[in-house]
């Protein structure tokens, strides 16, 4: 992509206006409590600590509308605690500008790190930076500075005490993130009755499974409808993939795929059903016909499925009873804690975290890290901005470095994306801001509830995009300011010409300190194929020997292919809006090594819904296949990375061996078979000749050795919105 098409693309992106679900009762409370600080600080003390204060309230605000599965009242007490450590901080080496430039850049370091711990600490690190710039241009003694930084502290308190008095639907983001998981779900079983093989997005279900972590305290007040549906989405998926499939499941035409039609559509519609019951709190509600549908007939009362295809529709059919029994239970039920629960959803306390974020942040000081190098550009970035701000003839030229700090992100589409917003956005809420209080002149109490309904308006439209968030954010402090004594002549000009030299830096910033993503697609498809790899290995090993079956290894390999895949898209979508070439993997190959690991995936997935009972027999050429597929892997894995072509001849020899040694062939080796398409189909993506390697397995294929090869998952270009 051309630098000049970059830049439009991004420029759209941030410009753009969503549509997005309101939350007018939580944007209360949060503009509720800037309103309680401000209001006690300006009539039990002076305008600059009401501004000191509502700096305070209004950043904890913001944190608690961020996506994080920490109870809010958490999040708010932190980001206050960050912000008056930060205040009293620069307070102290306000007076000495060589001081206080050493205590910004290595505070704003740190707080680019804080991306390596996730993207809510990320938000908390820069927020803690932007109120260190703009409070301690306020005047005061190190006695006042204790008192601002108390008083900040406050304002976070006084919103986590809301948030506990004046709760707004306790557990809701944890219900709607189990009922999207349930409701993606049903969707996936209608798209299944057309497309056999249609695609299939996990991350609902991983989203699902990061918000049932609990504490042990939130374990003993956890809602019962959230205990016991999440586990049986995750069964849900590979039985609804396995009964649609036409290899293992039913075939393509006839009566038996007529059944399954069936199936899936009242399927989906329990699936719908129990997502609506838990968003909501209420019970189940299934129509008639949908049960009806899910009998399985007796002799003679129509058409009956076999074999693979019938064991899928009766595991289905239990899965379905006990997610609507689950839901129905009462309120009052409890449910004792699992293994499984305790050892890998109990989310560790705040204390215990710490620990854990070091980790983090020590894992990504390395040179080639994105994080490292956003936290080093955002430093550089932030002291020059003040420097330069220092130098020019403005009263508040620390807004430079403020715009800069607030638009920086660790990768190049956000932070362009974020820095036209920001500017157009400022330019909106300086002139309607400058405008009213032109006309109106008001006191610093009118000032105030103006700089309220700001919030207010905030809070209401945070979803809606960058822009207008930053419309309401420059009208705020335009008021607020005005609370101070500030005139709006000289903040409108000031805010619009430093937040344009602050924006243009962060920009200039990328472009000659960049930290690109195409560079590591290798990298992270790499790294997919590997999961990928050990998913597969483990739902083999399972069938070449039942008796040592390990579910927990099937479960965390599968989990680890899913971050794999996450990680991976992440990746391709950054690259998409990169201005710089593919350095070997173009994006049209990019897409077909996608598809053939999503197919792989999906077969795995597939299989791990037939997995044999630990009495069954052990199979002596899937054990052959398996040890031949861990091998082939990890030359594979190894080719990806040193851009060689793939080469699955000795494994489709195995499988050949397989397949001529076993007269009826069973899940398992039809799997295989389908294993062995997606991985040609990845040597084909990444082949750089004219046929690649697969060549010779297409012609042999063609000879007649093996079954024929029946179908494919649709790739990006066949199928829009895949990703």
């Amino acid at each position: 992509m051309t630098w000049s098409r970059a830049l439009k693309e991004t420029a759209r992106s941030g410009l753009t206006i969503e549509r997005a679900k309101l939350t007018p009762f939580i944007a209360i409370r949060g503009s509720v409590g800037v309103a309680l600080v401000i209001g006690l600080c300006l009539y039990l003390g002076s305008p600059a600590l009401a501004v000191s204060s509502a700096f305070g309230a209004f950043a904890a605000g913001i944190a608690t509308f961020q996506r994080s599965w920490r109870p809010r009242p958490v999040l708010a007490l932190a980001v206050a605690g960050g912000l008056s450590v930060s205040t009293f901080l620069g307070y102290l080496a306000a007076a000495h500008i060589a001081g206080f430039l050493a205590l910004l850049a290595v505070w704003t370091f740190l707080a680019g790190m804080a991306w390596s711990v996730g993207p809510v600490s990320g938000l908390v690190g820069t927020q803690t930076v932007s109120v260190m710039l703009v409070t301690v241009t306020l005047p005061t003694s190190v006695l006042g500075a204790l008192e601002h930084a108390a008083i900040i502290a406050f304002g976070g308190l006084v919103q986590a005490a809301l948030i506990v008095l004046f709760p707004v639907r306790p557990w809701g983001a944890q219900r709607d993130a189990l009922a999207d998981a349930l409701a993606a779900e049903a969707d996936y079983a209608r798209r299944l009755r057309h497309d056999p093989v249609a695609p299939f997005d996990p991350q609902p279900l991983m989203d699902a499974r990061l918000a049932s972590a609990v504490t042990p305290r939130q374990a003993k007040r956890r809602p019962v409808q959230l205990h016991g549906p999440r586990a049986l989405a995750e069964q849900v998926r590979p039985v609804l993939a396995s009964l649609a499939d036409p290899v293992v499941g039913v075939p393509v035409e006839g009566p038996e795929r007529d059944r399954a039609r069936e199936l899936l559509g009242a399927a989906a519609t329990v699936l719908d059903a129990v997502a609506t019951a838990i968003r909501h709190g209420k019970p189940v509600r299934l129509p008639p016909e949908a049960m009806a549908t899910l009998e399985m007939p007796q002799d003679g009362d129509g058409p009956r499925l076999t074999g693979a295809a019938r064991r899928s529709a009766l595991r289905l059919i239990s899965l379905l009873a006990d997610a609507v029994e689950f839901t129905n239970a009462p309120v009052q039920a409890t449910r004792p804690t699992t293994e499984e629960e305790r050892g890998h959803l109990l989310r560790p306390s705040v204390p215990k975290l710490v620990p854990v974020a070091l980790r983090a942040v020590r894992r990504e000081i390395r040179w080639s890290s994105h994080i490292f190098r956003h936290a080093l550009r955002v430093s550089a970035v932030a002291s020059a901005g003040y420097l330069l701000g220092q130098a020019l003839p403005f009263g508040h030229g620390y807004w430079a470095s403020l715009a800069s700090v607030m638009v920086m992100r660790p990768d190049f589409g956000q932070t362009y994306s974020r820095g036209v917003a920001r500017f157009a956005g400022t330019l909106v809420g300086v002139a309607v801001g400058g405008t009213i209080t032109g006309l109106t002149h008001p006191n610093p109490y009118v000032s105030a509830a103006l700089a309220v309904v700001c919030v207010l308006a905030m809070y209401l439209l945070m979803r809606t995009g960058v822009s207008v968030t930053s419309a309401c954010v420059a009208a705020y402090v335009v008021f607020l300011l005005g609370v101070a004594g500030a005139g709006w002549e000289q903040t409108v000009q000031e805010r619009v010409v430093l937040t344009l030299i602050g924006g243009l830096l962060a920009m200039l910033s990328y472009a000659l300190f960049p930290a690109w993503e195409t560079p590591r697609l290798r990298e992270r498809l790499a790294q997919w194929l590997e999961a990928n790899g050990r998913y597969a290995v483990a739902v083999f090993d399972s069938y070449a020997r039942p008796a040592e079956r390990r579910p927990r290894q099937v479960r965390e390999a599968l989990l680890d292919a899913r971050a794999a895949r996450a990680a991976w898209e992440e990746s391709e979508s950054r690259a998409e809006k990169e201005p710089v070439r593919h350095r070997g993997l173009s994006l049209r190959a990019a897409a077909a090594a996608q598809s053939a690991l999503a197919t792989m995936g999906r077969v795995t997935m597939i299989l791990e819904a037939h997995l044999p009972d630990r009495e069954a027999e052990p199979s002596p050429g899937a054990q052959a296949f398996t040890e031949e597929l861990r091998r082939s892997l990890e030359r594979a894995v190894a080719a990806v990375r040193e851009r060689r072509e793939l080469d699955w001849s000795t494994l489709r020899g195995v499988w050949e061996e397989w397949a001529a040694r076993t007269e009826s062939p069973g899940v398992a080796l039809r799997g295989a078979d389908l294993l062995l398409d997606a991985l040609d189909d990845l040597a084909q993506a990444l082949s750089r000749g004219p046929g690649g390697r697969n060549r010779a397995a297409r012609e042999a294929r063609a000879k007649g050795a093996g079954p024929p090869r029946t179908h494919r998952e649709p790739s990006a270009a066949d199928t829009p919105g895949t990703r």
